[in-house]
């Protein structure tokens, strides 16, 4: 499994507009690492998908012009899942895997 986190917007977009997004690949990491991210995109996809009513919030979040965005691009077996959220509307489950990503990341 390769993943890969493109981060977006906040204070910072014209630095990381230049910079390369952050790629794991799960076939480079320990066996335990490799299965701890495989839990951690299964859970983060079905949360990513669900909105955020559905997930017992019964408001909107709000829009913040510098919030940051991740996009996670999670490809195996051929296949490919895009997941993206932000600092306002972000599940649990995605915040725990882009925690995750962000401590394990190796630039490509």
């Amino acid at each position: 499994m390769r993943v890969t986190l493109a981060t977006h917007g906040g204070l910072a977009a014209p630095v990381l507009a230049g910079l390369p997004p952050d790629v794991v690949d799960s076939h480079a990491l320990p066996e335990s690492a490799a299965a701890e991210l495989s839990r951690l995109v299964a859970a983060a996809v079905p949360a990513a998908a669900a909105p955020a009513a559905a997930a017992g919030d019964p408001e909107p979040r709000r829009r913040a012009p510098d919030a940051m965005s991740y996009s996670i691009t999670v490809e195996e077996g051929g296949h490919s899942s895009v997941l993206v959220q932000s600092d306002t509307d972000m599940s649990p489950e995605f915040a725990a895997l882009l925690r995750w990503l962000k401590e394990h990341v190796a630039r490509e």
